[in-house]
């Protein structure tokens, strides 16, 4: 079927804003070439899971299509145009599964030597798309928190090596009561700022206790959601003809209820979630990764203004096979590897944050847990020096946000 063949009808299957959002933009997508238009349908049909940016991002990008004259739609794409597609792909079902559609229009690009092509025609069309206006400022300056080395007693390696040129290195910061400082101050943040998943907090272990405002994701909670995925993947992998691009396939049509997970929960936190744990590579099975990938895809999706990622120590590297079982109820902790982990970490969500918009006024505080150590990254604070005075969490906290 062609897009031009598109009816109102065939996407009843979609959510409810999702189908009334294709519904409403129906004409500029009946007169886009095949090619194109199931990668834009993989993006509208999970829009009622979406963040509010990603929703908006999807929004814009459907009105700038239906704004387009029929001449420009053509200039537009007269790239894709050209591609050549194989029966197989013309008869896929690629209105109910826009995402399987794509996944093998990628296989085939590849092995038709089309993929370069493609691509271009691709970054082409993303260079077209009109930028999000610069001219609406952020309700307060986005600020990024990573405390790591949780349970190590001692670390004589430097650590926030990467970071030392972007900001203060502070050796003596008096670590009492660090943890419910930050947490106190973050959830302050959220209430005099209320913006829906706006406000973060990300921990690699049992999370502490912490403000209801913010939206948390914690390695520990999805511990039974972890262990049915792993027996799930188990099933796959021993299943006759089955390979790698099968179980990826298999994992991308996983909903939070194929896990366990409560229906009454929030449908597109859950939903990020099971992506975090399906789509990362190790986040299921080691918490730093858990905790690193969970950071990367929230800033990614949900922009929040504010998010504090706390690193727990990881189980030690084990065979694979004995990881994928979950069989050591008790698996013993790399405490020094997952500090090295998190120092790491931390530096690639400070990277993260910095793609964002309002990223020159952006802050970050990176913590080692209970000991003297800090960096800080902020507007107000000299790049690449270090201080040896004495201060507290709180008046740090005030250095970093301003």
């Amino acid at each position: 079927m062609l897009p031009s063949n598109l009816k109102a009808e065939q996407f009843s299957g979609y959510p409810p804003e999702a189908k009334k959002l294709v519904v409403a933009h129906l004409a500029a997508l009946q007169q886009l070439p095949l090619i194109f238009v199931p990668s834009l349908l993989r993006e509208v049909i999970d829009y009622d899971y979406k963040f509010p940016a990603e929703r908006a991002a999807v929004e814009r990008e459907l009105a700038n299509l239906s704004s387009l004259s029929s001449a420009q739609i053509k200039d537009w794409f007269q790239a894709f145009s050209q591609f050549s597609l194989s029966p197989q792909l013309q008869q896929f079902d690629w209105v109910d599964q826009p995402a399987q559609f794509v996944e093998q229009l990628s296989a085939y690009l590849w092995s038709t030597h089309q993929i370069d092509a493609f691509r271009k025609a691709a970054v082409d069309y993303a260079n077209r798309l009109p930028q999000v206006p610069s001219s609406e400022p952020l309700p307060l300056r986005r600020l990024g928190i990573a405390v790591i080395g949780q349970g190590v007693t001692s670390y004589d390696a430097p650590l926030f090596s990467k970071l030392r040129e972007q900001g203060t290195h502070f050796t003596q910061v008096k670590p009492e009561k660090g943890l419910e400082l930050l947490l106190t101050a973050v959830a302050a943040r959220a209430q005099a700022h209320p913006v829906r998943y706006g406000h973060w907090y990300v921990d690699g272990g049992q999370e502490a206790d912490h403000s209801p405002l913010l939206t948390c994701v914690s390695y520990q909670a999805l511990e039974p959601v972890r262990a049915a995925l792993l027996k799930n993947m188990q099933g796959e992998i021993v299943r006759p003809g089955n390979g790698p691009e099968e179980l990826r396939s298999h994992l991308a049509r996983l909903s939070p209820a194929d896990l366990g997970m409560n229906n009454a929960g929030d449908a597109v936190l859950d939903r990020f979630q099971i992506k975090i744990l399906t789509e990362g590579s190790g986040t299921q099975i080691f918490s730093t990764t858990f905790a690193q990938w969970t950071a990367r895809e929230a800033l990614r999706r949900a922009q929040p203004l504010t998010l504090m990622v706390r690193f727990a120590p990881r189980q030690r590297q084990r065979p694979m096979n004995e990881l994928m079982t979950g069989s050591s109820a008790n698996p013993e902790l790399d405490f020094t590897g997952s500090l090295i982990d998190a120092d790491m970490g931390a530096y690639y969500q400070w990277i993260d944050q910095q793609r964002l918009p309002g990223s020159e006024q952006s802050s970050f505080l990176a913590w080692f847990e209970g000991h003297n150590q800090a960096l800080v990254v902020a507007p107000s604070l000299p790049r690449g020096t270090e201080s040896s005075s004495s201060i507290g969490m709180g008046e740090l906290l005030s250095l970093t946000i301003g």
